[in-house]
This record gives C-alpha cells, sequence and structure tokens, in this order.
C-alpha cells in the first residue's frame, strides 16, 4: 500500500511543476541606460513561485525585490517585498498562455504589475498607476 501511495505520488509531482505561469522561471536580464535589471524566478512548486530582483548601476547593488507568486483560497497574489519592505500584495485579474496581470488600486505605485512572455527567451515587464508607466524588456540570461 506504501509502495503504491509513492508511486502515485511521483507520478503527481511532474503535473504540480506544470503551473499555468511556469513560463516566468528563469534568470532574465535588462539594460537601461546605466542601471542594469536582473531578475529570477525559481521553477514553480506547487501553486508558488519564487523570485529575487536587483538593480545595478556605476558597478553596485542599488535596489533589490524579494517576489513571491502565491495561490490563497483559489485566488492568486503577486507579492513583492522591495529592498526588504514589509510586503505588498497584488492579485491576479487577468491571465494568458503569455501574460499576467496583477493590480493593487490601494497602492500608490505601482498599482499594476504585468509580466508578458513577447517571445520564447522575451520577457517585458510593466508597472503602472494611471499616466505613470514603467517598462522593463528583460531577455533570458545564458547559463
Amino acid at each position: 500500500m506504501r509502495l503504491a501511495l509513492l508511486l502515485l505520488l511521483l507520478l503527481a509531482l511532474p503535473l504540480a511543476a506544470q503551473s499555468p505561469l511556469a513560463w516566468l522561471a528563469g534568470s532574465w536580464t535588462a539594460q537601461q541606460g546605466r542601471a542594469a535589471f536582473e531578475e529570477t524566478w525559481l521553477p514553480p512548486v506547487g501553486t508558488s513561485l519564487l523570485g529575487l530582483s536587483r538593480t545595478v548601476a556605476g558597478g553596485r547593488m542599488v535596489a533589490f525585490e524579494y517576489l513571491r507568486i502565491v495561490e490563497r483560497n483559489g485566488e492568486t497574489f503577486y507579492v513583492a517585498q522591495p529592498n526588504g519592505r514589509p510586503p505588498t500584495e497584488f492579485k491576479l485579474t487577468s491571465f494568458t498562455a503569455t501574460k499576467a496581470v496583477f493590480e493593487n488600486p490601494a497602492n500608490d505605485f505601482p498599482k499594476v504589475i504585468s509580466y508578458e512572455l513577447t517571445a520564447p527567451d522575451k520577457l517585458t515587464a510593466t508597472i503602472s498607476a494611471g499616466e505613470k508607466r514603467q517598462e522593463f524588456r528583460f531577455e533570458r540570461a545564458q547559463p
């Protein structure tokens, strides 16, 4: 009985890894002026993804952020902790096979965070609030 249960659990593992946001996993880099942006997402486990970003300018790290995408009570949230501050949550409001949009209307900036896979190795992240908008065009980092 134990062996059968173990086999069922092992067979189920690949299904859990097939998160609809699995395309976000990997290391991504972007350059804007003299600033370099790096964002790394670990492969999904169950319904969660874990990420980390940093911004480097002038040869030093000027910002970092802890990131999570988690599911609670049937809803999905993007949780950001810039520079280690307390978490801010953004609810998943729109989703396709290549794009995810998260929103928090109560946050000052950003109110909306979106990720879009525009090609197999290209990712656009956008943060916005009203007319204010910033876009990051990432490319998959080569190992």
